[in-house]
Formats: structure tokens, C-alpha cells, sequence
């Protein structure tokens, strides 16, 4: 019998809230049912015939690839940029690995900011630079420096004899195209998989805030607290949903933010080149170098992705380590479902019980994943919680297992351990199971 059939013999199967357990349809109705290296770029199969076509428009805007000006497709690349394209920082429509090389076109980048906030209370950005430094650039320009990283080597003992080498990066900026601050602040990103987005922003406010506890009035030493941000569409402050530290409230404004910051192409939401400096921008380019009608095809192409589905639930072992994943309180954090509401104008991802395993809000993972950069409400050692569905396709979509927000954990193992902060007790309680438990834990996250 697979585990959804246990859960539901158990319960009643309209309260999602107990079959929590459940995520062989992690997706609802969006599940995609294949395990293949498409797996995280399959249109959500309950589209209509009208939004399919609109998903399928997107798709295209997602993987084309920006030129410089003056072009008759695609131009408005640079002059200063990261990638050329929404695939290049999200192969296959997930997560893009560390790079061997870390200056090469890829999904790692540094966002930047000095001390104190901008006007709307975001990170302050660095004259000439911004809020995220650009190494690469197009003919007849400067990249604004290159990125530099060393590693610092940390072995850890787990039971059963087993050690793990963990690698520590230290990361630098060298070769600035001006002047850098002394108080710069660094925060090493990676691309993160994009299906799914659009059940995450049709969570009901409420429902999220349902989970937080920021004075940890229960006393677990698991709080959790929502990040409220800027919103350039309603100007007004809303949660912040969408990357690593939430720091945006939607799908739409991360998207706008990626195509100006990461590619430098100007758009309705940001009109502006994103160096901030005038001796650094390009005269043949016409704002805004991405119409409306792309960015938002794009948009709604990353809301309509589908979501593969949870696999092997009917294994003894998996079950088994799901028991563990619950007995070290992975789940408090990893908050294995919700209920999403009602999103106008597509009710394909609307009143959808899915399995996400986040909780959508920050906590403190402790030093050694500290940035020390604060972005809103988030200070330098909180993060949002990842969603892990999908988690155990990372190897055969992406053909890698980097995770982490800067992508050095080098499999899951890696990830767990370099847990501190509120999760220090789990991760220690982690290295202290037995192999055989350790294995089958490991086993029940591959299946999300």
C-alpha cells in the first residue's frame, strides 16, 4: 500500500492538514508525473488550451538568448550582465550547479549592498555598482569586477565511523571596474528551480503566518518570521515570497529584477540600467529593452510550470524515513503542506493541496551560512526555508547535486550538515543516527 493510501485509510482525505504526509501529487492537479531530465519543465497538465498556448509563448521567452544592441531579436543585453539568458542561471528550469569556474557564464552571482537600507527599506546599493555586481560585459565595456572564492576545509564525524569533508568558500570581489567600499557587503547566490512558483504565490498570507513564531513562544528554539518587502507593482509593502532570503513578494517582481540585474535589460518595472552609474551605460539601447508582453509571458510560463511528482512512497525504507525526517523535526521547518487560494485569472493553480516542504519564512541557520548581508527584515544569518519537492530529480535534471543558497554542499548529506542556528539540534541529531537511518532518511527526501 503506498503511503497517500495509508495516510488517507487514516484520515479524512479533505483535510490537508493531516494528510501532510502526502506528496506523491505535490502539485495537486499541476503534478507532473515523469522522473526524466524534463522533468521540471513540463507545462502544468490541467492548462487550458488557451493558457497551454500562453505557457508555450513563455517558454520561448525563457530560453532566448540576449544580444547587444543594436539587434533586430533579443537586443538590449548589457552593457553589464551575468547571463544571457533565463536558462543560464536555470538549466532545465532548475538549479544551476557551482561552477568550476567561478567567473564563467553560469547561475552564481554576488549580491552586493553597503550598511542601512535604500528608501523602501531594502539593502542600500553601492555606487556604481548597485545591489548585485555584474562580471560580465559586452564589447567596449567593463565588467564591474570579477568574483574570487577559496575554501577552507571542515571534516565532520558522524556514527558509524563515517567522516565528511565539508568545503567552506570564502568569497571576494577582485579587479572592480571603480573603487569598492570598504564596508561592501557579499552574498553569493545560485539559481534556484522555477516550477512550482505559481502555487507558492497563491498561498494565502495567512496561511504562512499561521506557521511563524519569531518570539518562539513555544519554546522549541524553532521560530520562524515572515519577511515584508517592497512592492513596485502596488508600491505598497507586501510578504516577501520569492528568493533566497524572500526577498521579493512575486513572481512578477523577481522575474523584472532577474532580467535587469542578471542581463541587464531595462523593463517596465525596472526602467533603469541596474550599475546605477551613467559613464556605465549604453547609449544605442532603447528602454524598456524587454516589452511588457514578454516579461509577462515569461512571467506566467515560471507560474504554470508543473510539479513533478513524489516517487517511491509505497517503499518500506521511505516510509521509514519519513518517521525519522518528523522525529528530527525537519518538518517544522519544512513544512510539508498547504492549501493555496484562489489566483486571479489562472485557476489551474488555484485551491490546489500541494506538498512544497517550506515553510515560507526566514530562519537563522547560524554562522556558517551567514552572509552578514540584511535584505528587508532579514538579517545576515536568515534564510527562507527551500521547498524540497523535486529535490531527489536534481541529479538526472540538472546533472548535479549542489544545493544550498551558494551551492557548496555537494549532495544532501552536505546540505543537512551544514545546518546551524534553529537547526543545529536536528543536524546534530542527524550525525548521531545510525547508517542504516542516515540512508533511509536520505531516501525519503530523494523521493520528493
Amino acid at each position: 500500500m503506498s503511503l497517500a493510501a495509508f495516510i488517507l485509510s487514516c484520515s479524512d482525505h479533505e483535510d490537508y492538514t493531516i494528510r501532510k504526509l502526502d506528496g506523491e501529487n505535490a502539485g495537486g492537479e499541476t503534478t507532473v508525473y515523469a522522473s526524466t531530465s524534463q522533468a521540471f519543465g513540463l507545462p502544468a497538465p490541467n492548462l487550458s488550451a488557451e493558457h497551454l498556448d500562453k505557457h508555450l509563448l513563455g517558454d520561448v521567452g525563457f530560453e532566448a538568448q540576449f544580444v547587444a544592441s543594436p539587434a533586430q531579436k533579443n537586443g538590449g543585453l548589457g552593457p553589464v550582465f551575468n547571463n544571457i539568458s533565463c536558462n543560464g542561471c536555470h538549466p532545465s528550469d532548475g538549479r544551476a550547479s557551482f561552477p568550476e569556474n567561478i567567473n564563467a557564464l553560469s547561475g552564481f552571482f554576488y549580491k552586493i549592498s553597503l550598511p542601512g537600507n535604500d528608501e523602501h527599506g531594502g539593502p542600500a546599493p553601492v555606487p556604481g555598482f548597485g545591489t548585485q555586481l555584474q562580471h560580465q560585459s559586452i564589447y567596449g565595456f567593463q565588467a564591474e569586477g570579477k568574483m574570487s572564492v577559496t575554501f577552507q576545509e571542515q571534516t565532520v564525524s558522524l556514527a558509524g565511523g563515517i567522516t565528511v569533508t565539508l568545503q567552506k568558500p570564502v568569497y571576494s570581489i577582485v579587479s572592480p571596474y571603480l573603487p569598492l567600499p570598504g564596508n561592501v557587503m557579499i552574498s553569493p547566490r545560485i539559481g534556484m528551480p522555477v516550477f512550482g512558483l505559481g502555487l507558492l504565490e497563491a498561498i494565502p498570507e495567512a496561511a504562512i503566518l499561521a506557521n511563524a513564531d519569531p518570539n518562539d513562544r513555544d519554546k522549541d528554539e524553532i521560530s520562524g518570521k515572515a519577511n515584508y518587502v517592497w512592492d513596485p507593482v502596488s508600491e505598497t509593502t507586501q510578504l516577501g515570497r520569492f528568493g533566497w532570503k524572500a526577498g521579493t513578494p512575486s513572481v512578477l517582481v523577481q522575474t523584472a529584477g532577474a532580467f535587469n540585474e542578471d542581463m541587464g535589460l531595462t523593463n517596465f518595472l525596472k526602467p533603469v540600467e541596474s550599475s546605477f552609474n551613467q559613464t556605465n551605460s549604453d547609449p544605442t539601447s532603447v528602454s524598456p529593452e524587454v516589452s511588457r508582453e514578454l516579461l509577462e509571458n515569461v512571467v506566467f510560463y515560471s507560474l504554470t510550470l508543473g510539479v513533478p511528482a513524489g516517487r517511491n512512497f509505497d517503499d518500506p525504507n521511505v516510509i521509514a524515513g519519513q518517521k525519522i525526517f518528523e522525529q528530527l523535526k525537519c518538518a517544522t521547518c519544512h513544512f510539508p503542506s498547504f492549501r493555496t487560494g484562489i489566483y486571479d485569472g489562472i485557476p489551474e493553480i488555484s485551491n490546489q493541496i500541494i506538498y512544497p516542504y517550506t515553510d515560507m519564512l526566514l530562519h537563522d541557520m547560524g554562522d556558517d551560512l551567514s552572509d552578514n548581508r540584511p535584505e528587508f527584515l532579514a538579517n545576515g544569518r536568515e534564510w527562507k526555508t527551500r521547498p524540497l519537492w523535486g529535490i531527489g530529480l536534481t541529479a538526472v535534471t540538472s546533472g548535479h547535486t549542489s544545493f544550498l543558497h551558494d551551492g557548496r554542499a555537494r549532495n544532501i548529506t552536505e546540505a543537512i550538515l551544514w545546518h546551524g542556528g534553529e537547526a543545529e539540534k536536528s543536524r546534530d541529531d542527524f550525525k548521531k543516527l545510525s547508517i542504516k537511518d542516515r540512508e533511509m532518511l536520505l531516501l525519503f527526501i530523494q523521493s520528493l
